[in-house]
Formats: structure tokens, sequence, C-alpha cells
């Protein structure tokens, strides 16, 4: 009878402990409740004159538009599948003076045999336009107490002459109440070109018969420095470090640095350099030669000396922080800074401020504002400044020294209980921003993003 008793007590416990052990799974709360998608848009033009096609003269102009749809979804309590995929097309003036003749990118100079060569103008050639498709796959794992999150994922995107294969993976840690946390990242991309080059060096026995001295007179001596590529990958892997921490009720800090080394081939082949120290070649209408610079879009264009040249290896770290303060319900204060340096001789500033400001329970603005400056690498050099006798040589400008300003503002709209629906997806936010750019060396731009957010009801 006691043996009885003692068996029926036993296995009253093991039942209770199980019905326990269920409950607990049953409300176990999920990192991510239901799938969420998010679709992404934006458009930016540009506008400079210092076009690094050009070998750092000539338009800038370029239109870019874009466009991502993200879908985050829950696997079960701890785990989440994120796919981001997206596609964005350009339209470049500076891109399509890689041939600036109206025939394209077949080999052939065109309408030069015509008398009617059109440099330094939107051509119909493949380098006009391109489209960079891009998809990344990323899955998070959660601990239990939601402490500790583990995340890798893979990469892909490819466009006219480039292709990149990436994947990497990452940790973070919250303690003190989740008041504290770390993270470490790490990635690797291992790229690949396939180069094209400047018209005049894939076509000289085209052009020769067109080619003009700097006073105009026909000549059949242009030569010049260019060999092509032997490699044509290009390999970069990066780690990162942050730390953030809540100081009070009302404020939280985070820093971060990030140690990143680049391989291969990271010039870019289509890229002009004009040398101080050589003669110039035009090709074009020879009347307009002996004035050509002074007077532009005359029918006239100088034969490159070569491509821009610059190390296989560049090691590049950026160090900053963030500080962000909620003065009350109404508005906040998010700050930012980031030192950057690389071995090629770039040191630059970054410091930008946010002022968020609650209209509504739903609705937000927020002005931004950003500051950029930059001393520039010791492989840069303006247009004909260069000599032949150098190793590395690069005239663009955005390896050069400026400073930059940037002004914008955002509107957001938040519902947490996605009120409103499309079929069976609630809307939870609306997020715009508007930013303009200005650079000192003459470039600026503007770019709109919209972004929209839904979750399955």
């Amino acid at each position: 009878m006691k043996k009885l008793i003692l068996l029926l007590v036993l296995f009253n416990s093991v039942i209770s402990f199980s019905q326990e052990k269920d409950s607990t799974r049953v409300f176990k709360k999920r990192v991510l409740e239901s799938a969420e998608v998010d679709f992404l848009a934006s458009y930016y033009h540009q506008e400079g004159a210092h076009s690094a096609v050009s070998g750092g003269i000539g338009s800038e102009k370029l239109s870019d538009g874009a466009s991502n749809i993200v879908v985050a979804i829950p696997l079960n309590e701890d785990d989440v599948l994120t796919i981001d995929a997206g596609i964005s097309a350009y339209s470049s003036a500076s891109s399509s003076n890689i041939n600036p003749y109206n025939n394209g990118e077949d080999g052939n100079i065109g309408n030069i045999a015509s008398g009617k060569p059109t440099p330094w103008q939107a051509s119909s050639g493949a380098s006009k336009t391109d489209a960079l498709v891009s998809l990344v796959a990323n899955y998070s794992h959660s601990s239990d107490n939601r402490n500790f999150i583990w995340n890798t994922d893979v990469s892909f995107s490819n466009e006219y002459d480039y292709t990149s294969v990436g994947f990497g993976g990452g940790i973070t840690k919250l303690f003190n109440n989740k008041n504290s946390e770390v993270s470490l990242k790490a990635n690797a991309y291992i790229d690949q070109w396939r180069p094209i080059y400047p018209i005049e060096f894939r076509s000289f026995y085209n052009i020769s018969p067109y080619v003009y001295d700097q006073n105009g007179n026909h000549s059949t001596v242009y030569t010049n420095q260019f060999t092509p590529w032997i490699s044509t990958n290009r390999n970069s892997y990066s780690a990162s470090f942050s730390f953030s921490q809540v100081l009070t009720k009302k404020s939280q800090f985070s820093v971060f640095f990030d140690l990143l080394q680049q391989d291969g081939k990271l010039s870019t082949p289509y890229q002009r350099i004009y040398f101080a120290d050589k003669a110039n070649f035009y090709v074009g209408d020879s009347q307009y030669i002996p004035v050509y610079t002074t007077t532009a879009n005359k029918g006239v264009y100088q034969l490159a000396d070569d491509i821009e040249r610059l190390p296989n290896s560049r090691f590049r770290v950026p160090i900053g922080l963030r500080w962000n303060y909620y003065v009350n319900e109404k508005i906040a204060l998010r700050t930012y800074y980031r030192y950057y340096w690389d071995n090629w001789g770039i040191t630059a500033h970054t410091a930008s401020i946010e002022l968020p400001y609650k209209i509504t329970d739903k609705f937000t603005v927020f002005p931004m504002y950003r500051y950029y400056t930059q001393k520039q690498s010791k492989y840069f050099a303006p247009y004909e400044t260069h000599l032949s006798t150098e190793q590395y040589y690069t005239s663009d400008y955005d390896l050069s020294t400026f400073n930059a300003n940037q002004y914008g503002f955002g509107v957001n709209y938040t519902d947490i209980f996605a009120n409103a629906k499309i079929w069976d997806f609630g809307l939870k936010n609306i997020d715009f921003r508007y930013n303009h750019y200005v650079r000192s060396d003459g470039l600026d731009s503007n770019i709109v993003t919209i972004g929209f957010k839904f979750s399955l009801q």
C-alpha cells in the first residue's frame, strides 16, 4: 500500500512538472510575433564637375532609383529568418563617357568618322545605365532569456561589371538587466570585376585616323601607359565591436569600432588619368582643339594616358560613438560622431544631430544635420597633375580633401496595433526622409527615401 501511494505521488509530480514545462513553452514570448514585410524605395540625383571617369573633369550627373523588400519570418519562438532583396538602377552622364560616342560599348568609336563626335554627353552605350541586384539572407537565434543572440548571413549582388558574394555572422550579449549590450560581428566579401576600360584603350585602330595633337595637327604617335589587369578579384574582410549602455532613464550611449581589410583590385578600371609630363592627344573636330581647355563641348575628346592605379591593399579603421537623450515625452536628442583613418592617408571626421519631435502618439518629425570633413589620400591629384613616373595615381575627388554639409528632415508614422490593413497585412510604420548634400568641391545631391512596414495579422 505504501509503495502504491509513493508511486501515485511520483506520477503526480511528473505530470505536474510536465504540465509546468509545457505551459512555459506555450506562453514563452516570441522574438517576433508574426511575419513582417518592409517596402523601401529611394531616389537619388547628383550634379558635379569632377568626373573620375573623365580624369577629374566633366559632368558627374547621375540619377539612381532603388527599391528593397525585406521579409522577416519567425520560424519559432527563438529563430527569425530575414530575406532582403533589392534592385538599384542608375543613369549616368559620367559613366557614359567610358565610351562617349553613341555607338555604345561594342568596341567602335561610332560617329567620329562623320566628324560629329559628342563627348561629355550621355551616350547610348551600356555604361550609361546599369542595374544592381542584391539578395541577403540572415538567420538569428535568441536564447530563452533573450540575453544572448547569434546570427549568420549570406549575400549576393551583381551588376554589369561586378559580382559580390558575402558571408558572416555575429553575437550579441545583453546583461545588467538588459541595460548593457556588447556585440561582435565579422564579414567577408569575395568580389570579382569584369573590367571595362575606356574606349581609347580598346579600339585605337578605329581612333588613329582621327587623332590630333594639342595644336590641331593630325598625329599618329598617340602613346599611353595602359596595360590591362592581370587579376580581377577584390576581397574585403571586416570585424566590428560595439558596446551600448543605458546611463539613466533618459540617457543612453554606445561606442563602436571596425577593422576593415581589403585586398585585390581596389582601383576602378574605367577611371582615366592624364599626366602633366605627357603630350595631349585628341579626337574630334580639329578646329576646336587649340581652344579645348577654354571651350567645352565642341566635339573634342582628350585621349587618356592611363587608368587609375591604386595599391592592392587597404586597411581602414572607423571609431565612433552615439549619445541619445530623451528630453521629455515630446522631444529627444540623437547625436553621432565618427573618426576615420586608413593607410592611404585619408583621415576624416563625421558629426550629426537629429531632433525627433513627437507631434502626436503616431506622428513624429525630425530635422537632421550632418557635417563631414576629409583629408585627401596621398595618391590623389587633380586633372593633369600626376606624373607618369608615379606608381599610384587617382583623380577621383571622393579621395580628395573636402568638407560636406547635409541637411534633411523626416516624418514618421507609427501604429503598433496596425489598425490600417491591406489584405492580411497591418500597416505598422511609414518613414519618409529627405536630405540635401553639398560638398566643397562642387558636388551636390538630393535623396528621397520612403519605407513601409507591415505585419501579418
